[in-house]
């Protein structure tokens, strides 16, 4: 089995040196990048905004590596007086190392349908809701909550942008290299996989690879674009995913 890990920067390259240290032949592909978010700078003011008890979704350890030196270069305390909520555990830790604040997330999956069976989050009305997140995602969250009678606004904290690459000059290289497992944790980057390679290899080569994937809901993706050796890891973070790879 050789592994091509799609996740982005640093996150991949651990699960890559993981993998090696392991004795698995590994790579690191990373199909995005982060810079900050076109909303970032006004996280400041949108926190100061809310009331004690209205709550915060902090939806990616992104948000904290952006927000987290923002709020500090201001001279601003992450509020303890608001409800705080993590998508999933890698998360919520990475806000409580950074706040020393209690954060409440799904045990479960990493999932926005998780997240809301919490039961916090029952009875919100007339409650502010405030979601930190990147450029776009997690629709159902917002939609969700304004169901239940919040009041949601966005911050958007950091970007995502996808990295360009020459798909026939790769495709040949990691064919080449007998790529058999890919490792993708969003659609996002699973459909820039497949744009991204050309016809043939597209073939013959990347939807006959073994695809480990971090929800039900991108297996169903994968199915719909032709995949079908498809595995779900528990969660999205690396313990998880090394997990699901020793055991596939």
């Amino acid at each position: 089995m050789t592994i091509l890990v799609t996740r982005p920067s640093p996150a991949g390259e651990e699960l890559v040196s993981r993998l090696r240290a392991l004795g698995q032949v590994a790579y690191s592909f990373p199909l995005i990048e982060f810079s900050p978010g076109r909303q970032l700078s006004q996280l400041p003011a949108q926190l100061a905004a809310l009331a004690p008890g209205d709550l915060v979704f902090v939806l990616s350890q992104h948000v904290i590596d952006y927000a987290a030196p923002l709020l500090r270069r201001s001279g601003i305390p992450w509020p303890d007086k608001l409800s705080w909520f993590a998508i999933g555990r890698t998360t919520a830790l990475a806000f409580h190392t950074v706040s020393h604040i209690p954060v409440r997330y799904p045990q479960d999956r990493e999932t926005s349908e998780v997240l809301l069976q919490l039961p916090e989050l029952q009875n919100v009305a007339g409650k502010r809701a405030l979601i930190l997140r990147g450029n776009g995602g997690r629709e159902l969250l917002g939609e969700t909550l304004e169901a239940r009678g919040a009041e949601v606004s966005f911050c958007e904290c950091y970007q995502r942008s996808a990295i360009i690459y020459d798909g026939i000059e790769e495709a040949n290289r990691w064919h080449a290299r007998g790529i058999s497992t890919l490792v993708v944790t969003s659609g996002e980057m699973l459909q820039q996989l497949y744009m991204l390679t050309p016809d043939w290899y597209r073939e013959n080569w990347l939807l006959r690879c073994r695809l480990l994937v971090v929800s039900e809901r991108l297996a169903d993706l994968a199915r719909e674009m032709g995949w079908q050796n498809i595995r779900v890891a528990a969660n999205a973070d690396n313990d998880a995913l090394l997990r699901a790879l020793q055991h596939t």
